[in-house]
């Protein structure tokens, strides 16, 4: 008797040790390596993540795969497609212990079927080395004339936040019909449009080797150009800056949740309060860029190079929740397939 009570504790034990919680995120979200195998040692959960393209595609996916999840927790997703998510009935209620710590303005859900994780401005970050020769634009729609042709890449806002995100910007400055105009002007200037914020920063953008000196970002850039930096002192002055116009940023706050269906319940409500601990709120500052969700984190010093825009574009979740579709539909046909904006807005 005593050998299999023996036997039978370290098989529990085991299957303990085996509890793996699948995690679905877009491509290249980061986590510092020291601090997840921390938790997985002290929980007994192994985390797997799935990436899945940027944060839309990604949305898309758990949608899509509603009926029989991939995953226990979804993390990335924005205030731009909260409406979405939550619409799609695909996240279950959860209450953190760490609810009462969160900052003033992120809980955009308070049902708490969406947990704040972290937030940010999307703006327009420009090549300092290229403009030490040019004048810089002055205004969104400068972006628009022949002076600035060919210089600008963004993302596709039908798969990433950060085009998401920057052409709600647009239609703040603009208007909701309007705003087609802009972005069919920006085309026949050369406009570049990529999948996502990965190729646009590290492959298209110039200060990483590529042709266009001006690429949808975020404010925090600066700083993180600084923080990477290899070189011996580090500069006292970034290689990139922001281009702050009134209107012409977005606030992001990116959200995570537990997908319904997940059979580790438990083990999600760990790895949520997990992301919502000062530890990880702290390191997500210089591993994602993001500010923290929650209150009492002293910011890195290198955050000095970041600055946050005063005039920020704001639209409601409502406005967004209800256009949302019917916008990014319109500046598909408008960008992607050619159509101008009075064909476009004939045709609805």
């Amino acid at each position: 008797m005593r050998r299999w009570l023996v036997l039978l504790a370290l098989a529990l034990g085991f299957a303990q040790a085996q509890t793996t919680l699948t995690v679905l995120t877009y491509d290249g979200w980061p986590i510092q390596k020291s601090l997840l195998k921390a938790f997985e040692a002290s929980t007994h959960i192994q985390v797997h993540f799935i990436q899945a393209g940027d944060a839309g595609a990604e949305l898309n996916r758990a949608i899509l795969t509603k009926n029989s999840p991939i995953a226990d927790v979804i993390i990335g997703f924005d205030n731009a497609l909260l409406p979405r998510a939550l619409k799609a009935g695909i996240l279950e209620r959860y209450i953190p212990p760490e609810a009462s710590q969160l900052r003033a303005g992120v809980l955009l859900d308070p049902t708490f079927h969406a947990i704040p994780l972290d937030w940010g401005y999307v703006a327009l970050t420009y090549d300092r080395a290229y403009f030490k020769d040019h004048p810089l634009p002055t205004s969104l729609a400068e972006l628009a004339t022949p002076e600035y042709a060919k210089l600008l890449v963004t993302e596709n806002p039908a798969t990433s936040t950060p085009g998401l995100d920057f052409m709600l910007a647009t239609i703040k400055a603009f208007g909701p019909k309007q705003f087609l105009d802009f972005w069919y002007h920006l085309r026949q200037n050369g406009l570049k449009v990529d999948d996502g914020w990965t190729q646009a920063y590290y492959t298209d953008f110039s200060a990483h080797g590529g042709k266009r000196p001006i690429v949808v970002s975020y404010t925090t850039d600066p700083a993180a150009e600084i923080y990477y930096s290899e070189a011996h002192p580090k500069p006292t002055q970034p290689p990139v800056g922001n281009l702050l116009f009134p209107d012409g940023t977005f606030r992001e706050v990116e959200f995570m949740g537990i997908l319904k269906g997940t059979h580790h319940r438990k083990a999600a409500e760990q790895f949520i309060s997990f992301l919502l601990s000062k530890p990880f709120q702290l390191s997500n500052m210089t591993e994602n860029w993001m500010y923290p969700a929650i209150q009492g984190i002293t910011y890195p010093p290198v955050y000095r190079y970041a600055e946050l825009p005063t005039h920020p574009a704001e639209l409601s979740e409502a406005e967004i929740a209800k256009n949302l579709r019917l916008w990014i539909r319109e500046w598909t046909e408008v960008v992607l397939q050619g159509e101008t904006p009075s064909q476009v807005l004939q045709g609805q």
